[in-house]
């Protein structure tokens, strides 16, 4: 079986990701691709698209999110994506027993005795006029006669699990600040939830393994469940399972792929590119290796903006009035640092809307 190397791999990744060439995609199918874009920082997808797509209007984005193509929820692993509206619809139901089961490991002591089918339908009844609401508004509405769990137990429950929610404009649209309101998914989208396979088949699940590989592979289970959350996926990879390759990482794990997806040459030129808070290309997978030193690992999940030297995190960002600051983690060549600052000044300007280049490399840590 062929043998993988992290720099092939690596290469693979940024293809699939957008992040080898910029593409020239609209922005609703790039969202699709890319399987969503976590998104519980509201600004940071637009980060995302603009490193991956070639000429991105920030205006294209927030019109699909206040057209509804595309939507914020809760989904992957608990935490808010921006998704296709076809997509959520599609995967919502796959996902439900996980999304209870993460609220339920926060908060299984303040829950225990609610009847959560129960407070499901009451909510579902309470969002079917398809008003947008504050987890707090529901909250009012659902704890009377509730008296054991707590206002935020009892939000998140609702919110995040019970219910299929989307998160209303103006949250999430461009350059603006808005506060979480929540719409019931079905009225928002004017279409229901798919529901689960009658025959017990599990058709949502295959079709996620391919999109998954098609955007993050080739990769492992592991891989898969780290990005997904969900832990009943093997019967779905063994489903497609003749439709895959197979490969192995220098670590002996298997790597499961599709047969005609982009595996680039490893010596293919990679450019530096930035990446928002949470970035999938990071948090897609449970080996990381891929794409940042186990050193730096912490750094995706605490939520700092990385930048991308040859493909592998270099440094970390931040912006301050409109000025973009850019810290090494290492050493950087005189000829990367310059295509560090030259990213980062045509970020700055995306970020200010024309307003300013301005860009600050700072020193290598000694």
């Amino acid at each position: 079986m062929t043998v993988l190397d992290n720099r092939a791999l690596n290469r693979a990744m940024l293809a699939r990701q957008l992040l080898l060439d910029r593409a020239d995609l609209p922005v609703v199918d790039a969202v699709a691709h890319l399987c969503g874009l976590q998104a519980q920082e509201p600004q940071e997808p637009f980060v995302g698209l603009w490193s991956r797509l070639a000429a991105f209007d920030p205006a294209a984005l927030s019109d699909l999110l206040t057209r509804r193509g595309v939507v914020r929820t809760h989904l992957m692993r608990r935490t808010v994506h921006l998704v296709t509206a076809d997509d959520v619809l599609a995967w919502r139901s796959r996902h439900d027993a996980m999304l209870r089961q993460r609220v339920l490991g926060v908060y299984r002591d303040e829950l225990k005795g609610v009847d959560l089918d129960e407070l499901a339908a009451e909510a579902r009844d309470l969002m079917a006029d398809g008003e947008p609401r504050t987890a707090a508004e529901i909250v009012r509405e659902l704890a009377p006669g509730r008296p054991g769990p707590g206002p935020r137990a009892l939000g998140e429950m609702v919110v995040a699990a019970l219910v299929p929610m989307a998160q209303a404009p103006p949250r999430g649209l461009w350059r603006t600040k808005g506060g979480v309101r929540n719409a019931a998914l079905s009225s928002w989208l004017g279409r229901p939830v798919d529901p689960p396979a009658a025959d017990g088949s599990d058709p949502v699940g295959q079709a996620l393994v391919r999109r998954y590989l098609a955007a993050h592979g080739p990769a492992a289970t592991a891989d898969l469940r780290a990005w997904s959350g969900l832990a009943g996926l093997p019967g779905a990879v063994t489903a497609v399972r003749d439709e895959l390759v197979s490969f192995r990482d220098e670590r002996g794990r298997e790597l499961l792929d599709l047969p005609d997806a982009p595996r680039p040459d490893p010596d293919t030129p990679a450019p530096v590119r930035f990446l928002p808070a949470f970035d999938n290309a990071i948090l897609g997978y449970q080996d990381r290796s891929r794409i940042i030193d186990d050193a730096h690992r912490g750094l995706s999940v605490a939520g700092e903006r990385v930048v991308l030297v040859d493909g592998r995190v270099a440094a970390t960002w931040t912006v301050s009035e409109d000025v973009v600051t850019v810290d090494p983690l290492g050493a950087l060549s005189r000829a990367d640092r310059a295509a560090v600052a030259d990213q980062g000044s045509e970020l700055a300007s995306f970020l200010s809307d024309g307003d300013s280049d301005r860009v600050r490399v700072a020193a290598a840590p000694r």
